[in-house]
């Protein structure tokens, strides 16, 4: 069984974001919904299956980045009694998102409202915290819940073993289109260690089908985790190689967002290529990289 799901257009793009959508006898339960600015375009995609949004009873997160879960506060002032699956580490950011929204704005500055719309607090009671290792039931469906580190500390992935689908948000990358994938790297927790084991975890699942926010299902999943492992391996070393020669910070962030637009463009069309940088902003992956390696070469000189 294929799982569904509704893109929210981002931006006026389609194949960015990736709202998965599960239903049942007790209503509606989304995985990741998107920033406020898509709401209209998620409100539109549940009609289309016969729904509105106050037939949504569960939001479950993946993780908290603006993208995912930007629109979770504005959907709980408009559904009552709606409940909120979120990782213990970003739960407290969806309740005061105060500051989340202030690291989020050194990243997209005065681009902040038009690009994500209203970021509202989640009420506490609403708030159902996942530390990993859950099994939960919604929407009459079975999900196990995996803590999923390395894009994010608070990053979660949901398995339904009934129909062997993954719903994996970030963890295993963004693919527009075709074969060509992308680790989205942004700052600030950015842990390739982590991320690998992360890998490893889902893998041990034994997947049919990965969900990916951005974009969709994809198989057969294990051969795209282990493709996946070599491009996240492969990023971080381009980004540290490049670290080593001349420039300033800018200068060599430059670079490296040049040369993936030339990199995407030669393996997709222009509006899929457009697509990719707008799900994994170029600038952003050079930033939580270099951010990394950073730190482990901070953590060395402490030795």
């Amino acid at each position: 069984m294929s799982a569904d799901f509704i893109d929210l257009n981002f931006r006026g793009h389609d194949r960015v974001i990736a709202t998965a959508l599960l239903s049942g006898a007790d209503g509606v339960t989304l995985i990741d919904p998107g920033p406020t600015s898509c709401l209209p375009a998620l409100e539109t995609g549940l009609h289309g299956r016969g729904f509105a949004l106050r037939d949504v009873r569960n939001l479950l997160l993946t993780h908290i980045h603006l993208d995912h879960a930007g629109a979770t506060g504005t959907i709980c002032e408009r559904v009552p009694n709606l409940r909120v699956f979120v990782h213990e580490r970003g739960a407290p950011h969806m309740i005061d998102p105060s500051r989340l929204l202030a690291s989020a704005t050194r990243l997209y500055g005065d681009r902040m409202d038009s690009l994500w719309g209203a970021f509202q607090p989640v009420p506490a009671d609403r708030v159902t915290v996942l530390k990993g290792g859950e099994r939960i039931e919604l929407a009459g469906t079975l999900l196990d819940v995996l803590y999923t580190p390395g894009h994010a500390k608070h990053h979660v992935s949901y398995f339904n073993d009934q129909t062997g689908v993954a719903y994996v948000g970030d963890t295993a990358g963004v693919r527009v289109s075709g074969d060509y994938l992308i680790a989205p790297t942004p700052p600030p927790d950015i842990d390739i260690e982590a991320w690998q084991a992360s890998l490893d975890a889902i893998d041990n699942w034994q997947p049919v089908s990965l969900f990916l926010t951005h974009f969709g299902e994809v198989t057969p999943a294990r051969a795209h985790l282990a493709r996946f492992r070599v491009t996240v391996r492969t990023a971080a070393e381009a980004v540290r190689d490049l670290m080593k020669t001349p420039g300033t910070e800018e200068e060599l962030a430059h670079r490296f967002a040049e040369a993936m637009r030339k990199d995407v463009r030669r393996a997709l069309p222009e509006r899929e290529a457009r697509a990719a940088e707008l799900a994994a902003p170029f600038d952003q992956l050079w930033q939580g990289l270099a951010r990394y390696w950073q730190k482990k070469r901070e953590g060395h000189e402490q030795q």
